[in-house]
């Protein structure tokens, strides 16, 4: 299988010290993978570190046929201004920053492809709202919907099912599905076990440092979850 992003001893540090520990392994082109492990594992600190949003300590990230351009990122809603004033559409329309150069005005098409995005989520009628006026569930699936329309081979989703209904969340699924079935590279920060073994082929299990990493029914067995666990409380203790 060809190789999407590598990670070469990668090591990702706050004020110099390391939130994510020499992490070694491979993302497939066209591949599904769940990141998970517990709380305080380090989970978006790599997802922020792949999108370059937060600068590598030491090691490398390598990125094989892609660039940053190519790549949507999902962040979590908490890291996020939701006070700005713009509208749902504008918000959903910056997803085409890349294609109009950040200073054109959205086209005709462009406006039509927004607001079925917004269909897509579950936010048809809400292109004049402003981002200030919805609930937590309305906005992750705002930003969904900004995802759906940058149209990236690399997508980046960090607990892309917050505060979402499970009609909502299977929705959302069948888009990642769709996704996988056209070869677009597809990593996401998950907790829900169960989900992941059901949806996405692969699992980087980490608690700071790699646990487990493959398939995820092989990666989220009882050994390897105790691993993480415990792996995380050391941690925790040695901090």
């Amino acid at each position: 299988m060809t190789p999407a992003i590598k990670l070469h001893d990668l090591t990702v540090a706050y004020d110099r010290r390391p939130a994510v520990h020499h992490i070694k392994g491979e993302f497939t082109e066209g591949g599904l993978t769940a990141i998970t492990g517990p709380n305080g594992a380090g989970k978006s600190t790599l997802l922020k570190a792949i999108a370059g949003i937060l600068p590598v300590f030491e090691g490398a990230i390598e990125f094989c046929g892609l660039t940053r351009k190519m790549m949507a990122y999902l962040p979590q809603a908490a890291d996020l201004q939701v006070d700005f004033p713009i509208s749902v559409l504008q918000m959903v329309s910056s997803g085409f920053w890349h294609k109009s150069n950040g200073f054109q005005r959205i086209t005709v098409h462009q406006k039509e492809q927004c607001k079925d995005a917004l269909r897509i989520v579950g936010l048809s009628g809400f292109d004049d709202r402003t981002l200030d006026s919805l609930s937590a569930g309305q906005f992750q699936r705002a930003l969904f919907a900004r995802v759906i329309v940058q149209d990236a081979k690399l997508i980046l989703l960090d607990e892309p099912f917050t505060s979402i209904d499970a009609t909502t969340t299977e929705a959302l699924l069948n888009v990642i599905r769709r996704w996988h079935k056209e070869q677009r590279t597809v990593i996401c920060v998950l907790h829900d076990f169960e989900q992941i073994k059901a949806n996405f082929t692969d699992c980087l299990l980490m608690a700071r440092e790699c646990i487990a990493w493959g398939k995820s029914r092989d990666v989220l067995n009882p050994e390897n979850l105790l691993s993480a666990r415990f792996f995380r409380q050391a941690a925790a203790t040695v901090h």
